[in-house]
């Protein structure tokens, strides 16, 4: 065995470990959470197994369902909408020609960029100023704004790899702006609007800085009531809610991972 062959081997092996310690550390909180969502004693010492928990969450949390209707209402809408607009930012951005059009690109991130204590003061002081009651309607504005910025970046990456002599050959055959925009560019890009679209909703169910400023009586979030949940000690139920919606969250990402694998293959 010569010397680059011992040193190929060596950095595998040390690459491997690196990455099977890096997803030990980030998955044994995961599993914590999930062992002691079926303890039955309340602490952290096992008492034997149990599904307590789970039955106080699904029949003894009303707030909490309260609280996640919210949560699904605002990612649902803010994340349509976001999607909607995001991708009409980036198809016209790529194709039209205006003054102005590197600076309004620009602005287009900082949403993204900026820390989201200074989203949320900024979106507390607007609706302050122009009256706005706080509520669903400003958490739902909220994190449109914020959402907005993933999927643009999303449709334009997809969009520099774009084919524009497929737009010339629609055109060459008699088809006009919309058909064009409604049969030629958005099918293709219809992997990239999905996963901004899922990547919004996954952004919006977690955010807590942003709606604490925004929100208002009523209008609570999840990550809004399960922080008020930790201030008085952690309860097991927030284990089996957690349990529940990575399980959840694991049958979305599967079943979306085959469907743009299907899409992306045919377009």
């Amino acid at each position: 065995m010569n010397y680059h062959t011992y040193s190929k081997k060596s950095s595998v092996s040390f690459s491997y470990t690196v990455l099977a310690l890096t997803i030990v550390f980030l998955f044994i909180p995961l599993f914590v959470v999930v062992f002691f969502s079926f303890n039955s004693a309340k602490g952290m010492q096992w008492q034997g197994a149990s599904l307590i928990w789970y039955e106080k969450l699904i029949f003894d949390s009303p707030s909490l369902w309260a609280a996640f209707k919210n949560s699904l209402i605002i990612a649902l809408t803010s994340s349509l909408t976001a999607t909607m607009l995001g991708t009409l930012a980036a198809i016209g951005i790529k194709w039209y020609r205006f003054h102005g059009k590197s600076y309004i690109t620009t602005i287009s991130y900082l949403p993204m960029v900026l820390p989201e204590v200074i989203i949320g003061i900024s979106m507390l002081i607007f609706f302050s100023a122009v009256k706005i009651r706080l509520g669903m309607f400003t958490i739902f504005v909220a994190h449109t704004t914020f959402n907005l910025p993933f999927v643009f970046m999303m449709v334009s990456a997809r969009l520099d790899e774009f084919d524009y002599s497929t737009v010339e050959a629609a055109r060459d055959l008699g088809a006009n702006e919309r058909q064009t925009l409604t049969k030629v560019i958005i099918p293709s890009v219809i992997p990239a609007i999905l996963s901004g679209f899922l990547m919004c909703i996954t952004m919006s169910l977690e955010d807590f800085v942003i709606t604490f400023f925004v929100s208002g009586p009523g209008s609570g979030t999840l990550p809004l009531y399960v922080y008020s949940m930790i201030r008085y000690g952690v309860s097991p139920v927030i284990n089996a809610l957690s349990f529940v919606m990575i399980l959840g969250t694991m049958v979305i990402a599967f079943t979306f991972r085959r469907f743009l694998k299907t899409v992306a293959a045919s377009s």
